[in-house]
């Protein structure tokens, strides 16, 4: 199957902007679960007072904000993703914060509108996964930042070590409302083998690669909570669902309790385990 890059980006930008809103009430869950991967991210750059940040494809920019603290008061983040939406989620929590060191650019990250070598370090939590060419965006990420300086990303493991997408996805995919992941196109679980992943940054330019598995839980107080943030999180899921009749979107999510219940306590809570890669490399 051919892939139309231009199509699926224009795509993706549309899916983001409807998606802000879901994110944004979801950003709680979305803060819990990533924390101890924006924790391990700052970790391996050590942003340092006075420095310069990046972070790209930030989402409501928990990561970015985090290194705003450590860089301030001299230095500045700059808190980047495609999608305009995204950024007034970021802007409202970092009023909320009361943050004056970040600023806010509509950036993607294939072709990063800064100059050469401006920055000490970027981020980028989940992100360079879902890109038409991830490899164009390491490359431009490797340009951006000043000799010596710093990368950090995250991406998700294999599918099957995630079973808060796999489930979802194989309901889907067994009632023909959706297909599996096609070869090497963008998706959350394209960039989920550390090899590759080490052998792309490198050939981007980076050195001193290091790579580390995460294992992540994902928390929610009952089914009916994991539910409605499946809808609000995975435009895919949202949009394969709801345009169903009524009593099938019941089918669906009766049968996705179902398959949910191992990871379901007495008390209905669920605990569902996840596992990231999380990489390093030096410019």
């Amino acid at each position: 199957m051919s892939f139309d890059s231009g199509a699926y980006r224009e795509a993706s930008l549309r899916n983001w902007e409807e998606a802000a809103s879901g994110w944004a009430r979801r950003q709680d869950l979305l803060r819990e679960l990533g924390a101890p991967v924006s924790h391990w991210m700052l970790d391996a750059v050590e942003p340092q007072p006075g420095e310069r940040v990046l972070e790209l494809a930030a989402g409501l920019g928990e990561t970015g904000m985090l290194a705003a603290e450590l860089v301030a008061p001299m230095g500045g983040v700059i808190i980047s993703d495609q999608a305009e939406a995204m950024l007034e989620g970021a802007r409202a929590r970092a009023a909320a914060l009361g943050l004056n060191n970040v600023e806010f650019q509509v950036l993607n990250a294939e072709w990063i509108d800064l100059p050469l070598a401006s920055v000490d370090a970027v981020l980028c939590r989940w992100g360079y996964m879902l890109m038409a060419d991830p490899g164009a965006a390491l490359t431009e990420t490797r340009r951006v930042l000043r000799p010596g300086g710093r990368a950090a990303l995250a991406v998700w493991d294999a599918i099957e070590k995630n079973p808060w997408a796999l489930l979802p996805g194989q309901e889907l995919i067994e009632r023909g409302l959706g297909s599996p992941p096609q070869g090497a196109m963008p998706g959350p679980f394209a960039l989920a083998s550390s090899e590759a992943l080490g052998a792309l940054l490198e050939q981007s330019g980076f050195t001193d690669v290091r790579i580390e598995a995460l294992d992540l839980v994902r928390s929610h107080a009952s089914f009916d909570e994991l539910w409605d943030s499946t809808l609000d999180l995975s435009r895919n899921f949202h949009d394969a669902v709801l345009e169903r009749p009524a009593a099938e979107i019941e089918e669906i999510r009766a049968s996705l309790a179902e398959r949910f219940a191992p990871f379901t306590s007495p008390g209905g809570t669920l605990r569902i385990p996840g596992r990231t890669l999380l990489a390093s490399a030096g410019a």
